[in-house]
This record gives structure tokens, sequence and C-alpha cells, in this order.
């Protein structure tokens, strides 16, 4: 048996047991796959129906504009089906998401404009506003509008919660969803509840967003609200599609322990899933105790872990947020390994046969040239040579006229692997300003001394 069109392959997606990462939860834990749709994330199911019901009711014609605000996963499902079905794509994103999730729009021959994270929805600047624009002002256009289009809950009404309901033969006691446009919990929590009132829906937050402080006060606190790095949950305003009588409570959860936990899952499950994916396994562990052995959860794993890999599967942008431990060697694990050694520089106005003299007498065969204390140059062994063969009457000038472009300086926690790749023949060291603001020398003997030692 064959499918029509792709668009045929999306749901049914696979219910598979986590087993290493939850060791410390009561109860069975499920992680409902949703990358394996053709988009590799649950955002298929809702692209579809929400083209579907456009068409029905006359918002969406033949040849028209798909306008969309999106972090990426709406965008693809909507895009795929616009192939499929002969519409053009227009998306705005915001410049937090991932150059991967923007580069996929763009391969299925979407416009993706990136607009400014921290600004207010209402701004001009926002990507809701300039999506909304787009449609204002685009003859044939409709805005998707996943916040508010009640097409996205029904979605999951329709299609996510039967199949937990028939994939755990209705043993399936909680729901835990990371919660954004809130259609994938209020869809399929609501459907479950349905069958099972006692069936318990937490919904994942994360700080900087809005919705667990109105799920527990009926308050909107502006005063909540400031960016955050995970990708995919939290708001700062209330889309249509969160039914907080649907979702029971709601935990919040770091950009810390969402971006350590995506990885985990990968590394003790084997499983390549998405940021949001990490935030809810994170929130089900500090929630562990209000579970029994009884227990049946099924997690929700939005999308695949491809559209992060310059972000939480990225160790140096890990370290750069103080998100990674020292697991590698890293440039302050190298300066302490090599110990306290005073770093010489040469000031510009020094002759060239100073500086020369210096670097010999040091036994060292580069040097940064300084002006007024700050790094502006430096100076090899090579430097001085190709410029004395060049010009003998050189070795009395200021070294300035003979130093070269300084070496790049990289902070305490750039991975050894990080600072290998800037050291090369025409770049022999990396500087690094320590702990008590004094600027070190990190050379590739240094480096070789580090892991040998």
């Amino acid at each position: 048996m064959w499918h029509n069109n792709i668009l045929e392959t999306i749901g049914n997606t696979p219910l598979v047991k986590l087993n290493s990462i939850t060791k410390q939860v009561k109860g069975t834990v499920l992680v409902k796959l949703e990358t394996t749709n053709p988009g590799n994330s649950i955002k298929d199911r809702m692209a579809v129906k929400m083209i579907a019901d456009a068409e029905a009711s006359g918002l969406l014609k033949p040849g028209g504009t798909i306008i969309e605000g999106t972090s990426g996963n709406t965008g693809m499902g909507l895009a795929i089906a616009a192939v499929i079905k002969g519409y053009r794509c227009i998306f705005t994103t915001t410049d937090k998401q991932s150059k991967e999730k923007i580069d996929a729009l763009r391969a299925f021959g979407a416009e993706v404009i990136v607009c400014p994270t921290n600004v207010d929805p209402e701004d001009p600047r926002s990507y809701y506003s300039v999506s909304s624009r787009l449609e204002r002002e685009i003859p044939n256009s409709w805005k998707a509008n996943q916040y508010d289009n009640l097409s996205n809950t029904q979605a999951h009404y329709e299609q996510t919660g039967p199949e937990i309901w028939e994939q755990t033969e209705g043993k399936v006691t909680h729901l835990v969803v990371g919660v954004g446009t809130g259609g994938t919990i209020s869809g399929a929590g609501k459907y479950l509840k349905e069958k099972n009132p006692r069936i318990k829906v937490w919904g994942i937050d994360s700080y900087g967003s809005v919705f667990k402080k109105y799920k527990e006060t009926g308050i909107f606190d502006k005063d909540e609200i400031y960016p955050y790095i995970t990708e995919g949950i939290g708001e700062d305003f209330l889309p249509k599609n969160v039914d907080f009588d649907v979702i029971d409570c709601f935990e919040k959860v770091t950009d810390k322990d969402a971006a350590l936990m995506t990885r985990d899952i990968a590394r003790k499950e084997g499983i390549f899933a998405g940021n949001s994916a990490g935030a809810a396994v994170a929130g089900l562990l500090q929630l562990k105790d209000k579970l029994t052995e009884d227990d049946v959860v099924v997690v929700v794993f939005h999308d695949h872990g491809s559209r992060y890999m310059g972000k939480m599967y990225n160790e140096d942008w890990l370290r750069e947020r103080g998100f990674l431990e020292d697991e590698k060697l890293t440039a302050q694990t190298i300066l302490r390994k090599r110990g306290d050694v005073p770093i010489v520089m040469a000031d510009v106005e020094q002759s060239v046969i100073e500086t020369f003299n210096s670097m010999k007498t040091l036994n060292i065969s580069q040097i940064p040239v300084t002006q007024q204390g700050m790094v502006i140059g430096k100076v090899t062994e090579s430097d001085i040579l190709n410029a004395l063969l060049e010009n003998p009457a050189l070795k009395s000038a200021q070294v300035m006229e003979i130093c070269t472009p300084p070496f790049p300086f990289v902070d305490l926690r750039t991975s050894i692997d990080k600072i290998s790749s800037l050291i090369h023949k025409d770049n022999q060291a990396v500087l690094v300003e320590d702990e008590y603001g004094k600027i070190a020398i990190i050379t590739q003997y240094d480096i070789i001394n580090a892991i040998s030692g």
C-alpha cells in the first residue's frame, strides 16, 4: 500500500518507553514521538487542519498566500502542505530561533522574515505584528494564526488524543506537554479527560513566560515577562488555544535544565528530540513525587533534534551560557594546569631588535604588541625575519611597523576543541582574560601539556 502524497503520512506516531533518565520516576513514562511526521514535528497535524478548515470556509482560495508567525515547526507543516496544494508561503519568526529552523523553511520555498524577540507582541516590529501587516497588504492572503485559530486545538482533539488513548489501551493517567500555542495540550487533554476525567494534564512552562502565574492566580503579570532561551514553549500573551480549564497545573523549567535534559535524552535514551522535549522531561522530574507505581505518563516530544544543532547540541554554545560543566578541557582548565606564567608583551614604541632580543632571552616565538596597555597586534619570529630580509634597516624601527593583527581572544569557558581550531601556522596562540582580569596566552605547547598532564 502506498500514500497518494506526503500529507497522508502525518499522524499515527509511535509511543516509546523511557528507561534511563526516568529511573527515579515511579510508574511508566512513555513519549509520543512526533518526530516521525514528515516535517519532523507535531505541528504538521494542526497545519494541515488549519488549511483544510480555511479552504472549507473560503478564507484560503486557490493560488493564495499563507502567512504565519512561526518559530519554525508550524511553518514547516504549512510549507509542506503548501507545496502539495499550490500555495505561496511567507513566514515571520524571531531572532531567538535556530538557524536550522529558518533554513529548513526556506528549503521548501518559503520566504522567511526574521524579527526581534525582545519586543512586546503589540510592537510593530514583533513577528506577530509583521505577519498581521503582511496579511492586510498582500491580496488573496490568509494568516493561519496558530495561537488563536481553534483548528489547532481541534486537530489534537481529533488525532493526538485518540492515538494516545488507543496506544495506552486507556491506561494513560497523566499527559505532560510543553505549552506554546496550547493546541496540543488543550486538544489532546480535552479528549483524554472526556474518556477519563481522572487523567491529569500537566503543562510545562518556561521562566519568563506568563502561563503558570495566570493559571494559579488569574493575574496576567507583565513583570514576569523577560527573554528566555528555551524554544517552543511559554508565551508573553494568552493564546486562545490555551484552555486553562483542561490544564491542571503548570511547572516552570529553567533554560539550563531544559537544554541539558535535551542532550541527556539523546545520550541516555537514543532519542534525538528538540528543546521542548528536554523541558517536558525536566518538568516531569520536578513533579515526580506526585506519581505512583501504577501511573502511566505520556510526554509529548514535539520535534526533532536536527533543528538545534547550533544550540542545545553545540557544546561551545552551552558553555558560553554557563550551562555546561567542564566535561572537556577549557581555557580555564588549561591555565590552571599550567600555573601562573606571566605574559610578556612588547610596547608599540619598542624597537624591532629590542623585541627580538626579549623573545630570544625568554625563548618565546611570538609576543603580543600593546599600546597604552591594550593589545593591538602581535609579532612572531617569522614576522621579524621576513621584515629584516626585506629591509635590514628595520631593526631600529618601532615594532608597530611590522606587527600583524592580534591573536584572537577567547573566554575562560571556551573548549579545547575550539581553541585548537584557532591555532594554526598563521596564528600560533590565543589570548584569554583570566578570572582576575589579567591577560594570559595559550599556545599549542600549553594545549599538549594540558592533554598529556
